[in-house]
Parts: structure tokens; sequence; C-alpha cells
């Protein structure tokens, strides 16, 4: 109980410490944020539920939703997911990365998502056509995370990112920390007796605060030539500091057993099919805040079929909109089992609906060990 009170204790002082860099923003603050890449979501089972599992995630997916779910882990997952971002775009997201089971309690992850932009004509203000090369943008996110079972029915992590965004001339770097925090209970019902099910989830993250980022180059520099002198020489200009995306992520799901498989002596039920509900409201910094709805169905932990809905003010209008995404969500996983031993070889896949070109598809494998 002592070591219960004091993890917590150091959780909730951190998730404390952090929250003091936040602060409020509004919509009108839109585009204004540094490294808004971090705010995409590249992991295919979590995109099909509209990001609605913040209380529900579990294993390497959890580093972007929230970390505390990588404490979930049986012992090994290997995860790579490929995204065709704003299909017609030429725009990939690559995500890849795993999560270890170190001790009873804990686990380690890392994670590396890459955005691929193609080759890009360098142009001048000589040249605006190009045809004098290419360049090639790099946009790279890595994160360390750590989690820990406190007890049977709460989780806790951290996790540190550190971002790269670079063209020839031009490059940003930057830190960013996250934490959240998963609560489990539930007791549910089987032939007149209690049995508990961990049925119901609530979880809070919070993510992306750190200091502010700011470019660096020799693409912050041209040649001019002065009226006043009619001298040559190099001006270079300053960058302006640019705070990160930050958001502070509340929610809760419940889990429902359509389908119950149980010993009538056991304190524990399983259910063979399992319908999983799911919500989530996100509170943005530099735009409007978010509500997030999800909804899974898991048959025999072989195939489950999901969907979400992803919610803000002015979404559903064409007018008012200011986001490229029209909410609506879904998504599929086949789960292939390896051994007795619960590994498992995972295919999944989601389609995030969009206003224009031809929507976000994810494509992805996992192997569970």
């Amino acid at each position: 109980m002592k070591k219960l009170a004091i993890s917590l204790g150091i959780v909730s002082f951190l998730v404390c410490l952090i929250t003091t860099n936040i602060y409020a923003g509004n919509e009108q603050r839109a585009g204004q944020a540094g490294a808004s890449q971090l705010l995409l979501n590249p992991w295919a089972r979590s995109s099909g539920l509209g990001s609605s599992n913040v209380a529900s995630v579990s294993g390497l997916e959890a580093v972007q939703i929230n970390v505390a779910g990588t404490a979930f882990t049986n012992k090994t997952e290997l995860m790579f997911v490929r995204t065709n971002w704003f299909k017609g775009s030429d725009i990939n997201v690559n995500a890849f990365g795993l999560t270890q089971k170190i001790s009873e309690t804990g686990a380690f992850s890392l994670s590396v998502v890459s955005l691929d932009f193609g080759n890009n004509q360098i142009t001048t203000v000589d040249l605006p056509e190009g045809g004098i090369g290419n360049f090639h943008p790099q946009n790279t996110t890595i994160a360390l995370s750590y989690a820990n079972a406190f007890s049977n029915s709460i989780y806790g992590g951290m996790s540190v990112k550190i971002v790269n965004e670079a063209i020839s001339d031009l490059s940003a770097s930057g830190i960013a920390l996250d934490a959240g925090i998963i609560y489990v209970t539930g007791i549910g019902k089987y032939k007149n007796d209690e049995k508990k099910t961990d049925n119901f989830r609530f979880g809070i993250t919070l993510k992306n605060v750190g200091p502010t980022m700011k470019y660096k180059g020799d693409g912050l520099s041209f040649r001019g030539t002065p009226e006043s002198s009619g001298v040559g020489m190099t001006v270079e200009q300053r960058s302006a500091d640019c705070e990160l995306p930050s958001t502070l992520e509340m929610g809760v799901s419940y889990d429902i057993p359509t389908v119950v498989k149980a010993d009538s002596t056991s304190k524990d039920v399983k259910a063979d099919q399992l319908l999983r509900l799911s919500t989530t409201f996100t509170s943005n910094s530099f735009t409007k805040d978010r509500f997030h709805f999800g909804l899974e169905y898991n048959i025999k932990n072989i195939l489950l079929i999901r969907g979400g809905y992803s919610y803000e003010t002015g979404v559903d209008k064409l007018e008012t909109r200011i986001v490229a995404f029209t909410g609506p969500s879904v998504g599929a996983s086949v789960q292939i089992p390896l051994n007795d031993n619960g590994s498992v070889f995972s295919l999944d896949y989601s389609y995030r609906a969009t206003e224009n070109f031809a929507g976000c598809h994810s494509i992805g494998a996992r192997i569970s060990l």
C-alpha cells in the first residue's frame, strides 16, 4: 500500500508539474503551433476508433493515445503501420516500434514516426518553375516511454518525444513530454453472482508539453544589395519561436460482454464476444476542442470491427469546417494465434473520411508475444 501511494504521488506530481506550461487556446490560434505532426495519429487501430480510446488503449499504440496503456503489454509487441495521408497528395506516414515488458509491472517502449513528402523541386525567385534539383523534407518523431502498473486497477506512464524537422538548408528540433493514467474497475453479474469484469475504464493524459521550437539554418538568409550602400551583403532573418500543440484528453470506456464464457465457480468473467464503447474529450491549446466516439466489436479475439466519429464545432458543415477530416472513421483487425501462450499476429486497417482527396488509409502488421 505504501509503495502504491508513493507511485501515485509521483505520477500526480509530474502531471501537475507539466500542466503549468499549458496556455489556454482557441480556434483563432489554429495553425500557429509548431510541430503540428504531433497531433497526427499514424496507428491503424486507434485511428479506426476516431482516437476515442484514451481509456482503453493498450500496447504500442498507447504511445500516441495514452502512454499509460503500454503497461498492458503482455511481453513483447512489434508493430509497423503505413498510412497514405490524404490519398492523392503523395504524402505517406510510416510508424514502427516495439514495447517490451521489463519487469512484472513495468514496460518500456520505443516508437518512430516519419512523414514522407517525396521529392520536391527546388525553386527560387529567379527560377519559380524549378529545374535545378530536388529536395526531400525530413520530419521525424522518436518517442521513449515507460509505463507501470501500480496496482490491478491503476496504470500510469510518461513519454519523452524528440521532434526533428529539416530541409536542405533549414531545420528545427524540439522535445515534448507526455503523461497519462488509466483506472480500471467493474463488477458484473453472472448467474445472479457478482463477478470481477474490469469492464469500466477511465483515462486522462496530457500530451506535447515542452519548450518552444525555433528554425535555424542558411535558409533564413539571402544575398542583397541595400540601396543606401550599393554594396552586396548577406542578410539573415530571425525565426520566431513556436509553441508545441499541447492537449489535455479525458476518456471513458465500457465493455459489454455479448457472449459470456465462464465457470460458475470463477471470480473472473471472460467474454467470447465483446462490445466496447469509448468516448474521449480533447482540449486543444491551438484549435477547437473535440469529442471522439468509438465502437468496437471483438469476435473471439480473432476478428475486431470498429468505427468512430470525431466531432468539433462546425465540422459537419463545409463553410465552417477548419479541418480536412469530416469526422467518420472505420477499421478492422484480423488476429491469427501463433501458439497456446497468447501470441498473435495481426493485420490492421483503418479509413478516415476527408473533405478533399480520397481519405486517409492506414494498414499495419503487429506481432504480440
